[in-house]
C-alpha cells in the first residue's frame, strides 16, 4: 500500500463536492494518484470527471426521500450493490486513505473502506450531521466539522473542528471578465441570486415576478438551475445561467449582495468573500432542517438576513433585499471581524496523517 494513493467520495449536490474540489489540486501537486467514487448520474460526475489526473468511478447508490415512493424499497439493494462495487474498486486501487464529503453515495464507500481496512476521514459542513454522514461515521477514523458547535453532535474521540474550507480560486475573479460576461456596469449594485445546484422553483418565480422592482435597485445575475432559464424575461440588467462553475469567481468579483440557499459550503464562501447575504433556507418539509440552523447561526453573528421559505413571496423577497442593501455596510463590518482558519491545510494534514 502506498501513501500516494487516495480515493475521494461525496455527491448528490454541489455542496457535497466543493470541498473535494478545493483540496484535490493540492494532492495532485504532491504527486498522489487520485480516484473518485461517485454516483452514475449525480452532479459530482459532471464536476469531477473533467478534472485531469482524477479517475472517476460510478457506483450504484440509494437516496433519502422524505416522501413515500416505491423506489424506497429498491434503495437497500442499490446500496448493497454500491458497497460491492466500492469494495472491488478499493481492493483494486489499494488507497492509503479515503476522504468523504458526504451524500448518500458515500455510505457504501465508507462501509467498503472498513471492510478493506482502509482509514476514512469524513467532512461535515452543516451545523448538525446529515443522515448519510450519521450512517457513515461508525466506519470512519476522523470526522471534521465546519461549525465549532457541530462537535457536540459527533463522537468525541473522532471529532475535530477545522473551520470552513474555501476554494482559493474564488479569490481570483476578474471584475473585467464579470462585467464582460453580463454586460453590466459598476454604476448599480449587482445582486447574485442562486437557489442551489438544482435551482429553486419558488425562488425563481418570486425573483421573476419581482424583477421590475428589483431592476430599479440592482443588476441581477440569476443562477436558476438546470432547464430553468426563461427567455421571456431577458432584458437589460438581468442575466440567467443554469449553473456556473469556472466563471463563478468572475461573477462573484462584481457581486455586491447575494440571495442564496443556506448550504454551509456556499455561505462560508460568501462570508470569506465579504458578500452580505439574504438566506432562504430549505424548509423542514423539504429537508431535515440543516439549512435553517445554518442560516440562524449566520443571522445571529450578523453575517446575513434570513427569509424563511414559508414566508417567501414576491413582496417579502423584494422588501428583504432592499433591507439587505440598506444594511450592507453594517453587515460587511461584522464580516470583517471573521477570521477564517487555515482549514484546508488542516484537512490535508489530517488526511495524510491517517494515511501513514
Amino acid at each position: 500500500m502506498t501513501t500516494k494513493q487516495i480515493i475521494f467520495t461525496g455527491g448528490g449536490t454541489a455542496g457535497h463536492v466543493m470541498v473535494n474540489l478545493a483540496i484535490i489540486p493540492e494532492f495532485l501537486k504532491d504527486g498522489w494518484t487520485i480516484d473518485y467514487i461517485g454516483s452514475k448520474n449525480g452532479i459530482e460526475k459532471d464536476l469531477i470527471e473533467p478534472l485531469e489526473g482524477v479517475t472517476y468511478h460510478p457506483i450504484s447508490t440509494g437516496k433519502l426521500r422524505r416522501y413515500f415512493s416505491k423506489e424506497n424499497f429498491k434503495d437497500p439493494f442499490k446500496v448493497l450493490k454500491g458497497t460491492w462495487q466500492a469494495h472491488r474498486i478499493i481492493g483494486k486501487k489499494k488507497p492509503a486513505v479515503i476522504f468523504s464529503k458526504g451524500g448518500f453515495v458515500s455510505v457504501p464507500v465508507l462501509v467498503a473502506a472498513r471492510m478493506r481496512g482502509v482509514p476514512a476521514v469524513i467532512h461535515e459542513s452543516d451545523y448538525t450531521p446529515g443522515l448519510a454522514n450519521k450512517l457513515a461515521i461508525p466506519f470512519a477514523k476522523k470526522v471534521l466539522a465546519t461549525f465549532p458547535e457541530t462537535v457536540q453532535y459527533l463522537p468525541e474521540q473522532k471529532a475535530e473542528w477545522i473551520g470552513a474550507v474555501v476554494r482559493e480560486e474564488l479569490f481570483t475573479g476578474s471584475r473585467e471578465k464579470g462585467f464582460d460576461m453580463t454586460g453590466f456596469s459598476n454604476k448599480k449594485n449587482v445582486l447574485l441570486i442562486m437557489g442551489g445546484s438544482a435551482g429553486s422553483k419558488k425562488i425563481n418565480e418570486a425573483v421573476r415576478e419581482g424583477l421590475e422592482e428589483l431592476l430599479k435597485q440592482f443588476q441581477v445575475v440569476h443562477i436558476c438551475g438546470k432547464d430553468n432559464i426563461d427567455e421571456t424575461y431577458e432584458q437589460e440588467g438581468y442575466v440567467q445561467y443554469e449553473y456556473v462553475q469556472d466563471e463563478l469567481k468572475d461573477l462573484l468579483a462584481i457581486t455586491d449582495l447575494v440571495c442564496s440557499r443556506a448550504g454551509a459550503n456556499a455561505i462560508f464562501e460568501f462570508l470569506a468573500l465579504n458578500k452580505p447575504m439574504l438566506l432562504i433556507p430549505l424548509s423542514r418539509q423539504a429537508s431535515r432542517g440543516d439549512q435553517i440552523v445554518n442560516a440562524q447561526s449566520f443571522e445571529k453573528q450578523g453575517y446575513a438576513k434570513v427569509l424563511e421559505e414559508e414566508e417567501l413571496s414576491t413582496d417579502s423577497l423584494v422588501t428583504s433585499l432592499l433591507e439587505l442593501k440598506k444594511d450592507k455596510f453594517e453587515i460587511k463590518d461584522k464580516m470583517n471581524q471573521y477570521r477564517s482558519s487555515e482549514a484546508k491545510e488542516k484537512v490535508i494534514d489530517i488526511i495524510k496523517n491517517q494515511a501513514n
